[in-house]
């Protein structure tokens, strides 16, 4: 066969595979395609929706997003370095529901690639060094067990020890009930940790994501010098349903969401997360500027005259 002949055979070769009947896509790769906002019912293009960092481009709606995901997000490219990676939580109470709380582990460590509800590391934003943990609530709701308690106060310390500022993204149920009164622990453990934080006067952003409830919101979430919460996010210690079976009123409709807390004073701001990691890179070059000459020679003139007095 010569190669006229060869390339009119390869030719005809084609034409015979595109006149074939495709097979229609399955229900499981139909839907590996599209995505439904929740918020709109827009119908949109995963691929898409991934490149708009997984918010709905119609309604601003902002999908819960894994740890990985988030890390892509908000640190510089090829940066993150993780700590405490291998660390799971062991079972102390011998905990059986429906299953063991050893066969959930498994379970959801399958599901999401995690060894538990927070990963931790050191990594870059805009070139700023940064402890940064991500909280992913796919893994047992982002509960808060021995380890997330545990690879919390490791970050601080981590922090401390490098004198760079901290952020921590939260997103949790609370506190996790299969580990009883030490999941409860970690409350005050990490409490105690951001005070040592604080006391070294170093800056730590809280970024609160859909949902953040229980024990989270009441230890780490809510101690940050600056609270930035996600539009939408829904932020509380216990669930609407329980508040309102407790005081017998309707609470109004957007009680509890971010919007909400932001008129009330709970939080600083609400940040879309398309301007997310440019609003971090500014709130952390801002405060590692140092004072002007001028300001710090009035600053401590003012400190002299207040010693006298």
């Amino acid at each position: 066969m010569d190669l006229k002949e060869w390339f009119a055979s390869r030719q005809k070769r084609k034409e015979e595979e595109n006149l074939a009947p495709k097979q229609p896509l399955t229900t499981e790769e139909y839907c590996a395609l599209w995505k439904q906002c929740f918020q709109c019912r827009e119908l949109l293009y995963v691929r898409d929706l991934r490149n708009n960092m997984s918010v709905c481009p119609k309604c601003k709606y902002h999908f819960r997003i894994g740890a990985d995901e988030r890390v892509e997000q908000l640190s510089d490219e090829g940066t993150f370095q993780e700590i405490d990676a291998k660390m799971s939580s062991a079972d102390p109470l011998g905990f059986i529901d429906t299953e063991s709380y050893t066969k959930k582990q498994q379970d959801a460590e399958r599901k999401t690639g995690l060894k538990d509800a927070i990963i931790t590391g050191l990594c870059q934003i805009d070139g700023k060094h940064v402890a940064l943990g991500i909280m992913d609530f796919a893994y047992f709701g982002g509960s808060m067990g021995s380890v997330v308690g545990e690879k919390v106060t490791r970050l601080i310390e981590k922090a401390i020890e490098n004198r760079c500022p901290l952020i921590i993204v939260s997103s949790s149920g609370g506190a996790r009930m299969q580990e009883g009164l030490i999941s409860l622990m970690q409350l005050a453990k990490t409490s105690s940790a951001l005070k040592d934080l604080a006391d070294e006067r170093l800056l730590y952003i809280s970024l609160l994501c859909e949902p953040t409830f229980g024990g989270v919101t009441a230890s780490f979430a809510m101690l940050g010098d600056i609270i930035i919460a996600e539009p939408g996010a829904r932020i509380g210690f216990a669930g609407r349903r329980v508040i309102e079976e407790t005081i017998r009123q309707k609470l109004p409709a957007d009680f509890q969401t971010a919007e909400y807390l932001l008129k009330h004073g709970q939080v600083d701001m609400v940040v879309d997360r398309t301007s997310l990691k440019e609003t971090l890179a500014n709130l952390i070059e801002f405060h590692q500027k140092p004072l002007n000459p001028s300001a710090n020679a009035k600053k401590k003139q003012q400190d002299k005259v207040g010693s006298k007095s």
